[in-house]
């Protein structure tokens, strides 16, 4: 970080690495290119600041979006519309229209009432939509029950009972193509074996409608790759060459059919910090506090997840000796969860010390609300 461009930064405010961005993009691409079936979409809903959505798209990825202003921000950042799909199990009329005016490259449906709505608007429009339905595969991906997507207790996608129901509904639509099935099981996924059960229940669904002549053009696996928010400098960079190697070795698809990949924390998360300076240090006869300008308002993941985001001291004077003591880093709004790590360990500090969250460009500024009437933070964009 360039610490002269941080002095008169008005926190909080969120600072981002648009280097970093780069390279992880170009590791992703790389990787991706192990197989010229793999297309890959940024998930608009981990980061959608206008100056990374553009960063992002000027290396030829899709957009995978889950609402209307999530379309229109990847149209306004140059975002092929035939690069775009739309998720989300309640899309709204109005939504539906926005992207059959668009003319996307798929909706993926969660629900055969959906369906039946698409097919319903696009009658109207006299146009045709594209669809792939999105299939719950009831399978555990072993991360926080708020970000599991693929069990049968959550509200996503249609269940596997009722799948063949929905295929034949699809293909009796006049309105409605047909083009793929779309699978998500989870987010902040480290361990890629859940991966692997997904690509079993992938090729076991494919060679079912094979048999039945039916060839999907599309199958989308979602993302959900995780980062390492415990050591972001030793592993700035998620390891897609693995994943992208596992969907390589264990899909058993058509050389004629796309494999789309929705990712977004792992894109974003490591170039973007939150970054805070400390209003008080408060002891009591059990805790020492460092009271922060940032709040669970600007950073909400360790209070609705309980996320372990990495906290340091950018120290820009000599001041601050080497011994370690061990802080709560809490924010100032009235909610006892707005707590950003407990007993962190960190040299002494003082009041007006900076200090950064790092791994925060995903699900950081994106989620930030005004609670307590509190202004919404700002950006920095280095590097650029």
């Amino acid at each position: 970080m360039d610490n002269d461009l941080l002095k008169s930064a008005s926190t909080p405010i969120y600072y981002y690495d648009a280097d970093l961005l780069r390279r992880t993009l170009e590791a992703l691409t790389t990787a991706a290119a192990i197989d010229h079936r793999f297309k890959v979409h940024y998930a608009v809903k981990a980061n959608a600041r206008p100056e990374i959505l553009s960063i992002i798209q000027n290396t030829g990825l899709g957009a995978d979006c889950v609402s209307e202003g999530e379309i229109k921000a990847a149209v306004n950042a140059g975002f092929p519309a035939d690069r775009i799909v739309f998720a989300g199990v309640g899309k709204t009329d109005k939504e539906i229209r926005l992207g059959l005016s668009y003319d996307i490259e798929c909706f993926n449906v969660e629900s055969m009432p959906e369906l039946e709505v698409i097919n319903s608007l696009a009658s109207k429009l006299g146009t045709v939509a594209n669809v792939a339905l999105r299939v719950n595969p009831e399978i555990d991906a072993h991360t926080h029950r708020y970000i599991t997507t693929g069990l049968s207790e959550n509200k996503f996608g249609i269940p596997m009972s009722q799948l063949d129901q929905a295929v034949d509904m699809a293909h009796s639509m006049s309105n409605v193509k047909l083009r793929g099935l779309h699978f998500h099981i989870g987010s902040q996924l480290t361990q890629l074996d859940s991966y692997i059960l997904l690509c079993e229940r992938i090729n076991d669904l494919t060679e079912h409608y094979l048999k039945q002549g039916i060839e999907f053009e599309i199958i989308n696996v979602g993302g959900g790759l995780g980062i390492d928010y415990n050591d972001p400098d030793a592993n700035p960079i998620p390891d897609f060459k693995s994943y992208f190697e596992l969907f390589h070795k264990n899909l058993k698809l058509s050389q004629s059919q796309e494999v789309h990949f929705e990712l977004g924390r792992a894109i974003v998360a490591q170039c973007g910090s939150l970054l805070t300076r400390i209003l008080y240090i408060k002891e009591t006869p059990t805790k020492r506090f460092a009271i922060v300008d940032a709040g669970m308002t600007d950073l909400i993941r360790p209070a609705l997840y309980q996320a372990h985001h990495k906290i340091e001291l950018i120290d820009d004077n000599t001041e601050n000796n080497c011994t370690l003591l061990k802080y709560d880093i809490v924010g100032p709004i009235c909610e006892s969860s707005d707590v950003f790590d407990t007993d962190v360990e960190l040299p002494q500090l003082k009041r007006g010390d900076m200090l950064a969250i790092r791994s925060a460009g995903a699900y950081g500024e994106i989620m930030a609300s005004q609670y307590n009437l509190r202004r919404l933070p700002g950006a920095i964009l280095d590097n650029q």
